[in-house]
Order: structure tokens, then C-alpha cells, then sequence
């Protein structure tokens, strides 16, 4: 690592705080500042007018646009100053004015995002949230603090997931969505306050799930949906399928771990 950040690929105008550490190829763009306690690796990219803060570790081949500020203290009225940090996987792409937030000590202290992430224009990412792999969160979403996004979810322009929620894999939102309850794996839902509208079909279809899959998880959500069963007893008829298929059991999962309710 190269401590004082001074490479031919680190634009003269920026601001690197001699307590950074960058990779030798990392790119930085004009007028970006890099704070202390903030580590780059190897082949990311950041843009012009960039604010990095830490403690922060950034991974591998990373593309940050213009504006976004990154490792900011916390919007949390508990947050009294404590180094609290951000990490970052690898082969994320952060666009335009994104803003992402440090944990709290209240949590684990941590916001984690995980690998091939795509963050679109303005969207908002709270303190102590985890977001897992290849996520898209369209233009203007935003989460509240200690959020976990799983593997796969889509969440629409505008949409918004309120505090301690949780959204399945493979999960989708609608645009202008607000979420206020946990969402099941491979749910799709809309509206204020958000509400199930079947299942992320075609994405299944784009993953190459095989039509006997996604005539299963059809039946699923019409056990947990259309049955008027409760969720313990759905979870029981929902297990005849889960051993010969792992995505009924990743349904069940996060049926499972739900902690608010899910998404009706």
C-alpha cells in the first residue's frame, strides 16, 4: 500500500490525508478528498468531487461517481463521535451523489456492503445496514439504519425500506415503494405501505431457474398468500418442498428470521 497516496493515477488536486492508504493503481479524480482511516485496494476508481471518510475499507475494482460521500458520520441523534466503520466488498459500482454512513455502537458498529453491487444516483445507504451481493438499488432509493439486503434484490427508484427490515433474496420493489415490514425471498411488492403482488418471476427466469422451480414457488406463495393460513402453518406445508429444492428453503429462511412480519 502506498501511505501517502501519491501515484501518477492520483489527480494533483486532490486531497489525500497521509493517514490513507491506497494501492499503487487506485485512481483518484480532482477535488475528491480521502480521509484518514480509509483504505482502497487495488483497481478501484474514484471520481471528481468524492468524499471518502473512515474508518473505511474499501475492496477491489470499485467505480465511485462524482459526489457521492462515503463514510460519513452517522444521521443517528445516539451517535456521539465513536469510530465506527464502513466496508466495502469488491466490484461495486457507486454512482452519482450516493451517500453511505458509518455504523453505530448501539449495532455491531459496522456498515457492511458486500460484492458486484449497483448503486444508482442518490441513493441512501443508513448506519449498521448489510447489504449482501448483486443488488441494484435504482435512482433515489434509500434505506434507514440497521436494514439487511440480501443476495439479488432489486429495489425500485424512490423506494424506501424503514429501520430493522429485512429483504429476502431475489426479493423486488416496485418504484416509490415504502417498505415498513420484512420481505420474503423472491416477493415482489408495491405501494405505501408495501404490499405482496406475487413473485420476481422473470427475474427466476433470467437466472435460469427450470419451469417445475418456478412452478413450486408459485404454489408457495399462494400457501403463505392465498390460504389464510398463519405463517407457522405455512412454513409447515412450505418444508414438503424444501429438501429437493434450496430456494423453498431459502423461502423459509427468511419467513424464519422475520422479526417485524413480513410484507402482506
Amino acid at each position: 500500500m502506498c501511505k501517502e497516496g501519491i501515484t501518477t493515477l492520483i489527480d494533483p488536486r486532490a486531497i489525500i490525508d497521509p493517514g490513507a492508504k491506497l494501492a499503487a493503481d487506485v485512481e483518484i479524480g480532482p477535488w475528491t478528498y480521502v480521509g484518514p482511516n480509509v483504505e482502497i485496494d487495488s483497481g478501484t476508481v474514484v471520481h471528481s468531487h468524492v468524499v471518502l471518510k473512515g474508518p473505511t475499507k474499501i475492496g477491489k475494482n470499485n467505480r465511485i461517481f462524482q459526489f457521492s460521500s462515503v463514510g460519513e458520520d452517522c444521521q443517528d441523534k445516539k451517535y456521539k463521535g465513536e469510530p465506527t466503520r464502513l466496508e466495502i466488498g469488491d466490484n461495486n459500482i457507486i454512482r452519482e451523489g450516493c451517500t453511505i454512513h458509518r455504523g453505530t455502537i448501539q449495532d455491531n458498529s459496522v456498515t457492511k456492503i458486500g460484492n458486484n453491487n449497483l448503486l444508482m444516483a442518490y441513493v441512501h445507504i443508513g448506519h449498521d445496514c448489510v447489504l449482501s451481493n448483486d443488488i441494484i438499488m435504482a435512482n433515489n432509493a434509500a434505506i434507514a439504519g440497521h436494514v439487511y439486503i440480501s443476495d439479488g434484490v432489486i429495489l425500485g427508484g424512490y423506494s424506501t425500506v424503514h429501520q430493522f427490515c429485512q429483504v429476502g433474496p431475489f426479493s423486488m420493489t416496485a418504484a416509490h415503494t415504502a417498505v415498513f415490514k420484512d420481505i420474503p425471498a423472491f416477493v415482489t411488492v408495491s405501494g405505501n405501505p408495501a404490499a405482496a403482488h406475487g413473485m420476481n418471476y422473470e427475474g427466476m427466469r433470467r437466472r435460469g431457474y427450470s419451469a417445475e422451480l418456478i412452478g413450486v414457488l408459485r404454489r408457495c406463495y399462494r400457501i403463505i398468500y392465498r390460504q389464510g393460513l398463519t405463517l407457522k402453518d405455512a412454513i409447515t406445508e412450505l418444508e414438503q418442498w424444501s429438501s429437493e429444492h434450496e430456494e423453498v428453503q431459502r423461502l423459509i429462511n427468511s419467513l424464519q428470521s422475520s422479526n417485524r412480519g413480513i410484507t402482506r
